[in-house]
């Protein structure tokens, strides 16, 4: 009896370490608001590019993607999330994309396929505007009021409220948010981390994982320092 004891402990003990290890390993690396219009948009669709900066598989199924206005909550209708299909994984070091809002007439057709599509929302703005990956839905949530442990990651341009650090200059139809360093870098500041690109390429499950990520051990983060215990 003592030895089962031991074992559930330990068992236990293990759980919280690996889900504690894998807390902010996936983050988003990408985003275009600049689609569903009918102007000179580079893309015909806005899309959400998330990375797992872990050497582990992260099951992101049943997160959610939630947009906001530039001094909006979170997720303040239905039209502005979108939750993310069961049993989703994203493999180490490895990206995700989500087609998200209205398909435009004006731009592109995506170069490549998104691992998800939604075409109900959220339509983000192409100026000024903020969107958060939650692992569980905080509906019409005003920010600072998130359910605890919720938040996985965050980023805000132009004169949204709301950012990491400070938030990233505004964008345009032609100009995507892109996370420097293919996703690795995350010292909580938007603006920092963030480069603003003309006519962004997203990638998705199906493109090559990033070799920075693989030969480094840690990364930018209270997540670099486990990974390293952890990987």
């Amino acid at each position: 009896m003592k030895k089962l004891a031991t074992i559930l402990g330990l068992t236990a003990v293990l759980a919280i370490a690996a889900t504690s290890a894998f807390a902010g390993a996936v983050r988003i690396s990408q985003v275009y608001s600049g689609g569903g219009g009918t102007g000179a948009a580079t893309y015909k669709q806005d899309y959400v590019e998330l990375f797992n900066s872990s050497g582990s598989p992260v099951n992101v199924g049943g997160w959610v993607i939630e947009y906001g206005s530039a001094t909006g909550t979170w997720g303040s209708a239905a039209t502005n999330y979108a939750v993310i299909p069961a049993g989703t994984i994203i493999q180490p070091c490895s990206y995700w994309m989500a087609g998200v809002g209205t398909v435009g007439t004006g731009g592109a057709a995506f170069p490549i396929t998104p691992d998800f599509t939604v075409t109900a929302g959220p339509n983000m703005s192409s100026s000024n505007g903020k969107v958060a990956l939650f692992n569980t839905l905080n509906a019409n949530t005003a920010c600072g009021s998130e359910l605890a442990g919720t938040l996985e990651d965050k980023i805000a341009w132009g004169t949204a409220t709301c950012a990491e650090g400070t938030a990233t200059a505004a964008v345009s139809i032609t100009l995507g948010i892109v996370r420097n360093n293919g996703g690795m870098t995350d010292t909580n500041n938007n603006s920092l981390d963030c480069t603003l690109v003309s006519n962004p390429t997203p990638r998705n499950s199906a493109s090559p994982a990033n070799t920075a990520c693989l030969a480094t051990p840690t990364v930018n983060k209270t997540w670099g320092s486990l990974k390293s215990i952890y990987r």
